[in-house]
């Protein structure tokens, strides 16, 4: 089963020069309960922004970037895919498992029509940003939990978890 996990502003921005246009430590705990024990599916871009390998989860990194495959080849927390066929042909190896795309953009494209569940935060602020969240037709969808968040000592910004779960797939 396929999700996209991501946190978007109120312009649908999900980046700035690589990374997270705000803070927001909820958000960031919510994605390591949603990502936890599971795969994550991410493009070059937002491998490279990670601070560092994110622990009990397996690194799904498209890219064609050769030295990147040499450089993890012995490291089975990382694996990395050169063609959308091959992340395919991952997607279907393990379609019995939790998978999670967390970005960048481009993924989220190429996987939209094969996504399962959304693991939506909305943050209730506007920022600068690079990067917006590809259209999805949410009408494909049903919310199925929607949890509000008022901002507090540690959360700067009102925010909303929302999970919606593809109608028929």
């Amino acid at each position: 089963m396929l999700s996209f996990v991501w946190a978007e502003d109120e312009n649908h921005g999900i980046g700035i020069d690589g990374h997270l246009p705000w803070h927001l430590p909820a958000d960031l705990h919510h994605f390591k309960e949603k990502t936890s024990g599971h795969s994550i599916i991410m493009g070059r871009k937002t491998f490279t922004s990670l601070p560092h390998l994110l622990p009990q989860r397996k690194h799904i990194v498209l890219t064609h970037n050769s030295s990147l495959k040499q450089q993890y080849s012995n490291n089975e927390q990382v694996e990395i895919v050169t063609s959308m066929v091959e992340l395919n042909n991952y997607l279907k190896q393990h379609e019995n498992e939790q998978l999670c795309a967390i970005g960048g953009v481009s993924i989220f494209k190429m996987l939209l029509d094969q996504v399962d569940i959304l693991e939506k935060t909305e943050i209730k602020a506007k920022f600068k940003a690079d990067t917006v969240m590809p259209a999805i037709n949410y009408e494909d969808f049903n919310l199925v939990k929607r949890e509000v968040h008022q901002h507090d000592e540690k959360n700067r910004y009102d925010y909303i978890f929302l999970t919606y779960q593809r109608k028929n797939k």
